[in-house]
């Protein structure tokens, strides 16, 4: 069995609350999958994700299986042990990956837990992975969407100089 991993962050600073990222077993993701298919079909959640066809449950499993395979990473992101998110490493190759995430109630996004989900995945790809970069759409742009997609990146060094404080405070382990 492919090691599982989980992070968890409670941050010293801003919205209070703990988060916990977890790599879920076939059991988590199933008991999880109506309320993400619910969050990627909501009219306000499905374009920012790309999606122009509703998805099933069994659409959900499956992304999270083909992400496995390839070599990706999948989290599943609970705040105060409520479901809040997802995130994913993807395209995982040559010291690079993309990274996703989706904040599942709409009234919950523009307040700052996309920006913390984030911190904690990329922590988790530059400290157990040991990538070099991460890419915030696809890992360059052989693999953007659109040919208008913006393509940001992330290195590590950058990353752990502007994140010294908050890396800290994040635990990551293997389940």
């Amino acid at each position: 069995m492919t090691p599982r991993h989980r992070i968890t962050w409670s941050p010293s600073t801003g919205p209070a609350g703990t988060l916990l990222a977890i790599e879920p077993s076939a059991d988590e993701l199933a008991q999880h999958a109506a309320a993400l298919t619910a969050a990627y079909n909501d009219p306000h959640n499905a374009p920012l994700l790309g999606h122009t066809e509703l998805m099933t449950e069994r659409d959900v499993i499956a992304h999270y299986g083909a992400v496995s395979r390839d070599g990706g990473h999948n989290f599943l992101v609970f705040r105060d042990g409520a479901l809040v998110a997802d995130a994913d490493l993807r395209h995982v190759t040559r010291g690079a990956a993309e990274f996703a995430f989706m904040v599942a109630a709409v009234s919950a996004q523009g307040q700052g837990l996309g920006t913390r989900i984030a911190t904690m995945i990329h922590a988790f790809a530059f400290a157990t992975r040991r990538l070099d970069r991460v890419y915030a759409t696809a890992a360059g742009r052989a693999y953007a969407d659109e040919p208008d997609d913006v393509v940001l990146v992330i290195d590590r060094s950058s990353f752990e100089q502007s994140h010294a404080w908050q890396l800290a405070e994040i635990a990551i382990e293997m389940r």
